[in-house]
C-alpha cells in the first residue's frame, strides 16, 4: 500500500506574495512527494511582483488566486503541515485544528519595501532556501527520499 503524499498548506496574511511563492517552490522542488497549498487570512490580489519574480525563475502562476484560509475550514481538508509565513498570521491566527504540524517561518513582506523588485527577489530567495533546507531535513530523518517524494511504502 502506498503511503498518501504530505500535505502543506502555506499561510499568510494576504495570500499575495510569500504563500504563494512557497506553494509555487515547493511545487518546483517536491511536487512528485507534496500536494501544495496557500492561503491568506483576508485574501487580496496576487501581487504583479510576485508573478513575475517566480517567472523569473521558469515558474508558471497560470490559474493561480488568492485563497481564503476558510476555504480549508470545518475538516474538508486535513493538512500534515501549517507554515505560517508571516507574523501577523502567526499572531492572529493561534490554533488551525486541520493540520498535523505547524511549522513557523516568518519572511519580512515584500510589499513594504522600498525597493519592492529586489525585495520580493530577496523574499523569493529566502523561501526557496527555506523550503530547500526542509526538505534536506525530512531527507536526513529518512522522511522522504532526494528526489523530494516519499522515502517508502507501507
Amino acid at each position: 500500500m502506498r503511503k498518501r503524499k504530505p500535505s502543506v498548506l502555506f499561510l499568510c496574511s494576504h495570500n499575495s506574495a510569500r504563500s504563494q511563492m512557497a506553494e509555487a517552490l515547493l511545487r518546483h522542488y517536491a511536487a512528485t512527494g507534496f500536494d501544495a497549498y496557500s492561503a491568506g487570512l483576508h485574501p487580496s490580489e496576487i501581487n504583479p511582483f510576485t508573478r513575475q519574480v517566480l517567472s523569473e525563475i521558469g515558474l508558471d502562476m497560470e490559474g493561480q488566486y488568492a485563497k481564503s484560509l476558510l476555504e480549508y475550514w470545518g475538516g474538508k481538508h486535513h493538512f500534515t503541515y501549517l507554515v505560517v509565513v508571516c507574523d501577523r498570521a502567526e499572531q492572529d491566527c493561534p490554533l488551525f485544528p486541520f493540520s498535523t504540524y505547524r511549522l513557523y517561518w516568518p519572511f519580512e513582506d515584500p510589499s513594504t519595501g522600498q525597493q519592492k523588485l529586489e525585495t520580493f527577489r530577496k523574499v523569493r530567495d529566502q523561501i526557496a532556501a527555506s523550503i530547500r533546507d526542509w526538505l534536506r531535513e525530512l531527507e536526513n530523518q529518512g522522511l522522504i527520499a532526494r528526489n523530494g517524494t516519499l522515502a517508502a511504502e507501507v
